[in-house]
């Protein structure tokens, strides 16, 4: 069992949901994508919120799913790609958890990123994701306690992924 939450952090496409959901899975611990659970709570897509409420209820909404976080059992948690953007959600993933960034090269992002599978990112195309990954990376990288390479393939960031699992009491 996890002592804290993991929150897993980064930019779209770097790996938080394909590599925590095998992590959870192998090291058997409760996992939770936030995007997901938005989506189940509103019962529409990610693009289709952003489209009818805004940006803010978005993030809004990532908010409120953290602060429900914070009342459940530890779990490996992926992200979106902007929760970290409010300083309150860098705060409560800090003080409820540990922040791993997932940190993936730009050009590795970029050369298999599957935009239709990401209305908001596939509508501005390419140039829209090199320019959050510029805004952001900073950000990421000032609020991770860990940070995970992702750069030598899928097995080499999950087994990375698998020892913080079990380090953290997973």
């Amino acid at each position: 069992m996890l002592e804290r939450h993991i929150f897993l952090i980064g930019m779209p496409g770097c790996g938080k949901s394909s590599l925590g959901k095998k992590a959870a899975s192998v090291t058997r611990v409760p996992y939770v994508d936030t995007d997901q659970r938005i989506t189940d709570a509103v019962g529409c897509s990610v693009s289709d919120m952003f489209e009818r409420y805004g940006e803010a209820a978005f993030r809004n909404a990532e908010t409120n799913v953290l602060i429900q976080l914070t009342r459940e059992q530890p779990s490996l948690v992926s992200t979106g790609g902007g929760m970290v953007l409010r300083e309150n959600n860098r705060a409560i993933m800090r003080n409820h958890g540990v922040i791993v960034l997932i940190d993936r090269p730009l050009e590795d992002i970029l050369g298999d990123i599957k935009l239709d599978r990401r209305p908001l990112l596939a509508q501005k195309g390419l140039g829209e994701v090199e320019r959050l990954y510029h805004e952001r990376i900073d950000i990421y990288r000032a609020a991770a306690d860990f940070v995970l390479d992702n750069s030598h393939g899928y097995y080499a960031g999950l087994k990375d992924l698998e020892n913080i699992v079990h380090r953290m009491g997973g």
